[in-house]
């Protein structure tokens, strides 16, 4: 789904392969939640190796013999890695388990701790990353510089591979329940919905990156607050704003299509009203939905952003900080065309 969007700094010259092992790829949640100590839930941080998210929330559920729905996470992590993240257990007054003897390999309980409230999906400050790159090929004389410019720029703020499924069947199940098909699956019909409203944004931000303006103010544009959800619209792009655009102070918006007047104008509203004539199916879905129209930064900053090149060994290791809702494989993909190995 992200072939065919465009790169800030060009198609990368080097190919690599990630997700040899999991601990390619190790992922840490930042939680926004800070545990109470007391109440009928019980937090629980785990770290897991090669382990679904979602299969894990089941086997909690089971041990500790509740309901499905009393157990919650704060947000999916992939398969093939190395993660640590949070997830809640309501108990309801019923004897908390013994979590030392939760015996699934490739799962290790770190912390448990009691709190008044389940545990909300997206109740994250961001997430932390270590992944090593293996088997470059190509020359890596350019790859410094694609280093810097991430650092000092940023990349594109597309949503993943991750959001569309396997081979986008996410996307083409919210095409056929758009035209009728009935979707009884809470979670499913939120993952279809998902998808197309991430693929709408996704062609929006690709067409800033075409034009040089997805990190620039554009008259018009709807300027979210950096880390939060809070927005301003300029009709003029006066030199204050381009200096609060340098500082990472603000940053141009994308729209999440739904239903409601959008606050863009001029210049930003245009490029937006672009996406019902060229996928009026989707666009038409959503509304219908109820989803209601927001806002989502089109510039994705990395934090703490540390490298280490072995050239002989041909391996790259990478450390970063991203927000919630960000996609390391959005700045890999401007780095290096990467690929599983097998």
């Amino acid at each position: 789904m992200l072939a065919n969007l465009a790169f800030a700094y060009g198609a990368p010259e080097l190919r690599g392969e990630i997700r040899q092992q999991p601990d390619d790829f190790f992922v840490a949640e930042i939680s926004a939640v800070e545990p109470s100590g007391e109440g009928e839930h019980v937090l629980l941080h785990i770290e897991k190796r090669g382990i679904n998210t979602a299969w894990l929330a089941e086997q909690l559920a089971r041990y500790a013999g509740v309901p499905k729905r009393d157990v919650s996470f704060a947000g999916l992590k992939d398969r093939q890695a190395v993660t640590r993240q949070w997830f809640s257990v309501g108990l309801a007054g019923k004897p908390e388990p013994d979590w030392s003897g939760l015996e699934l390999e490739g799962v290790t309980v770190l912390q448990t701790a009691r709190h008044r409230r389940k545990l909300r999906r997206g109740a994250l400050q961001g997430n932390r990353f270590q992944i090593r790159i293996r088997n470059l090929q190509g020359d890596l004389a350019g790859l410094q510089l694609r280093l810097v410019q991430l650092e000092r720029r940023g990349v594109p703020n597309y949503f993943g591979e991750q959001r569309f499924g396997r081979e986008g069947r996410n996307l083409e199940q919210a095409l056929t329940m758009f035209q009728g098909r009935r979707v009884r699956d809470r979670n499913q019909r939120s993952l279809y919905l998902s998808a197309a409203r991430s693929f709408l944004f996704n062609e929006l931000l690709s067409r800033r990156v075409d034009r040089g303006d997805w990190d620039q103010p554009l008259r018009g544009d709807v300027m979210l607050l950096d880390g939060s959800n809070s927005y301003f619209v300029i009709d003029e792009v006066t030199e204050d704003i381009r200096q609060r655009c340098r500082e990472f102070d603000i940053h141009p918006g994308g729209c999440l299509w739904g239903r409601g007047e959008s606050p863009a104008r001029l210049e930003a509203a245009a490029l937006e009203q672009a996406l019902p004539g060229a996928h009026p199916e989707l666009c038409q879905g959503l509304e219908q939905a109820g989803l209601e129209r927001a806002y989502r930064p089109l510039r994705l900053m990395v934090r703490d952003f540390r490298w280490q090149l072995d050239a002989e060994q041909r391996l790259l290791q990478l450390e970063m900080r991203l927000p919630a809702g960000a996609y390391a494989t959005t700045v890999l993909r401007e780095l290096v065309t990467t690929g599983v190995s097998a």
